[in-house]
């Protein structure tokens, strides 16, 4: 079997203005071509499609993530290509890879085998520089902060107080914690500071919930950066800086019109990570979809836990999206690892395994029936290793909580391999929901951090050490507290300790530090010992890539 990136270099893309007009009905004046396979779509035609009618939302999310992966992109993008195969208009939306995770334990990020989305090598790897404008607004604003304290210091800024840090896409764990301003007077003042990953910056968060670029200057103009020495926030538009952050990035906020292996129309925009922000592609590009297809299918970041209840609590509380149906993709030796398996015995039928490790899956199930409100069906993502026995025994227990397990082999066959769960999905989207969210919008920020804990994670409470539960105090009588929560923790358990397999419950979620995210209107919890800004593995995938006789090589 060719490599994932193998099978993508020899796709037959078609021209993207070509298949934007036959399949969308979008004429070529209103996209900005980046080459012939990719393009920007207009933010005046999206405004035109306003008094369309919306079509139908899938959500796809998994099980907690597992060292040999679930498939949850791939599908994303298998769903989508179903859908055309049944005689759906589809559209598929997913968010950007960041180079973090491409150069280090992941590898490429546009899905694998027979459901990608192409151009693969150009989507991983920088794209249509989305993520360069991002980084490069949140860091005009950084060096507007230091250059203001360095000439006299108007707004009286607390140097100490300063909680704006910068940013860029890359993971490089030396650059966590560092001292600016060294080198003398010219350097302007010495203080400590700090970089996290691109994705983790809060101009990532309101580049993906903006609904224009009117909407994006505002929410920029409101980021707090840090406290007077009388503990006042400073604001961005205190520092004048609104205006020119959003110059940077009025490019960047067009969604980018792709395709899937299968010709499928793909917006591929925005990119926070699930475990340490938001976790869901744009809200622009949600809504164009919506008013391009009939069917859109879009992902929320790793496990239901994260990814899902971020998509539901500030995606779309913030938006108004509601989605009709969920898919949960699970595989069987992703189960068998919650089970207990060793990673080296996957590939072996073991039923005992998979039976202790489908808690996994039923507890990500209960919450999106049952907190959620939503209807759902479980994707069994087929590897070849998978037994009948090991089928059958997911696709029974699913039965007891009255949810259909389907198996798709959208890897190994494209839209074809997951027509079945196409229909489902279709099936789904005809039913009544009573969608509702975690936690109601008037509860006390500490109320709302332990109703995520207890519903979604089923820990027995939370705990802050006093600073903690002092900022949090203040954030509420400051006004903050009608803003939701977004947990920052590992994505590999529902609770903190990444070690914890299966579904624990009774545990402590520890907070240790909270932010305010006053642009993109939520709080971010920062729990166990989960970083904004990762580290690289080991053996990285960076020394896997690389060139040969003209061609991107090791990239997944």
């Amino acid at each position: 079997m060719p490599s994932d990136i193998e099978i993508a270099q020899q796709a037959r893309m078609q021209r993207i203005l070509a298949l934007a007009e036959e399949k969308l009905g979008i004429a070529e004046e209103h996209l900005e071509p980046y080459g012939r396979t990719k393009a920007k779509l207009s933010l005046d035609y999206i405004a035109h499609l306003k008094d369309r009618p919306d079509g139908k939302l899938v959500l796809v999310t998994a099980v907690s993530p597992t060292p040999p992966g679930e498939g949850k992109t791939t599908t994303t993008v298998g769903l989508g290509d179903a859908l055309r195969h049944i005689g759906k208009k589809s559209m598929v939306c997913l968010r950007e890879p960041s180079l973090g995770p491409v150069f280090g334990l992941k590898g490429g990020a546009a899905g694998g085998g027979h459901a990608q989305i192409v151009p693969m090598e150009d989507i991983n790897l920088h794209f249509t520089g989305d993520m360069a404008a991002i980084a490069l607004a949140n860091n005009l604003l950084a060096a507007l902060i230091d250059n203001h304290i360095h000439h006299g210091n108007a707004l009286d800024i607390d140097v100490r107080r300063v909680t704006w840090k910068r940013a860029m896409d890359m993971n490089d764990r030396s650059l966590r914690d560092i001292t600016v301003g060294l080198g003398g007077t010219a350097n302007g003042f010495p203080r400590q500071d700090g970089f996290d990953i691109a994705v983790a910056s809060e101009v990532m968060a309101i580049f993906c919930l903006a609904a224009s670029l009117e909407d994006l200057q505002k929410r920029l103009g409101n980021i707090v950066v840090g406290y007077t020495r009388a503990q006042k926030p400073v604001t961005a538009s205190d520092l004048g800086a609104a205006g020119a952050m959003t110059v940077l990035l009025r490019n960047a906020l067009a969604p980018n019109l792709v395709q899937t292996l299968e010709n499928t129309p793909a917006f591929v925009h925005g990119g926070p990570f699930a475990n340490i922000a938001h976790g869901c592609n744009s809200v622009i590009a949600t809504r164009a979809a919506l008013k391009l297809a009939d069917y859109v299918v879009t992902e929320a970041g790793f496990g239901a836990d994260l990814g899902a209840e971020k998509f539901v609590d500030i995606k779309c509380r913030k938006s108004g999206l509601r989605p009709d149906a969920v898919v949960v993709v699970a595989t069987v030796r992703a189960l068998k690892y919650h089970g207990g398996a060793d990673l080296k015995s996957l590939t072996q039928e073991d039923l005992g395994a998979l039976e202790c490790g489908m808690v996994n899956l039923e507890r990500h199930v209960d919450n999106i029936k049952n907190v959620f409100g939503l209807p759902c069906v479980v994707a069994i993502n087929h590897f070849t290793a998978d037994t009948d026995a090991e089928i059958k025994l997911v696709v029974a227990r699913m039965a007891k909580l009255g949810v259909r397990a389907v198996t798709a082999k959208h890897w190994a066959d494209g839209g074809k391999g997951a027509k079945d769960l196409a229909e489902a999905v279709v099936a789904l989207c005809a039913e009544k929901s009573a969608f509702s969210f975690t936690y109601e919008d008037d509860a006390p920020l500490w109320d709302k951090i332990r109703a995520v804990a207890h519903k979604i994670y089923r820990a027995k409470d939370i705990a802050a050490p006093a600073k903690v539960q002092k900022q949090i105090e203040k954030l509420q009588e400051s006004g903050y507290g009608r803003y939701p929560v977004c947990i920052a923790k590992t994505q590999y358990s529902f609770s903190t300790d990444a070690s914890l397999r299966g579904a624990p419950e009774g545990h402590v979620i520890d907070i240790r530090e909270v932010r305010l995210a006053a642009g993109a209107e939520f709080i971010v919890v920062i729990c166990g010992d989960i970083m904004t800004m990762p580290g690289l593995p080991k053996s990285p995938a960076a020394e896997q890539i690389g060139l040969k006789d003209g061609k991107v090589t090791g990239l997944f």
